[in-house]
């Protein structure tokens, strides 16, 4: 079995393992196995064939990861907006000391918390954000 055949073989296999992960990575370095299979059948020695393969399927890893972050940033601005609690309203019975209570919503009980500048008091509420496990409430 030649040089060439061997990328060939290697470049299915990546892309056989991409196909049942999902991620687009393993597709890159798939890319640069074939840019080697491509440089093994122009003739060039082993040394030649890995330095490609390596370049090109890093470059290729570097600039799709570039690309994801470009296209979904990890905190976007409006992502409270995501929350499909947020406008949803709950009753607050009592605040402790702290300035926090505990209200029933969606069939579970929720740590809550006044928004800034809102004073805690007793009644009726609307969710204004979710900040890891606790509602941000404010009074209607």
């Amino acid at each position: 079995m030649n040089e060439t055949t061997i990328w060939w073989i290697l470049t299915g296999v990546l892309v056989a393992i991409e196909l049942m992960s999902g991620t687009f990575y393993l597709l890159m370095l798939a890319i640069g196995a074939a840019a080697a299979a491509l440089v093994a059948l122009a003739g060039a020695g082993l040394s030649g064939q890995l330095v490609t393969a390596a370049v090109v399927g890093g470059l290729a890893v570097i600039l799709w990861g570039r690309y994801r972050q470009r296209q979904h940033p990890a905190d976007p601005a409006n992502a409270q907006d995501l929350h499909l609690d947020i406008g949803e309203t709950v009753q607050v019975q009592a605040w402790d000391a702290e300035g926090t209570t505990r209200v029933k919503h969606r069939g579970a009980l929720w740590a809550a918390i006044s928004a800034p500048g809102a004073k805690p008091e007793p009644g009726l509420h609307r969710i204004e954000a979710v900040v890891g496990s606790r509602l941000v409430l404010h009074k209607i």
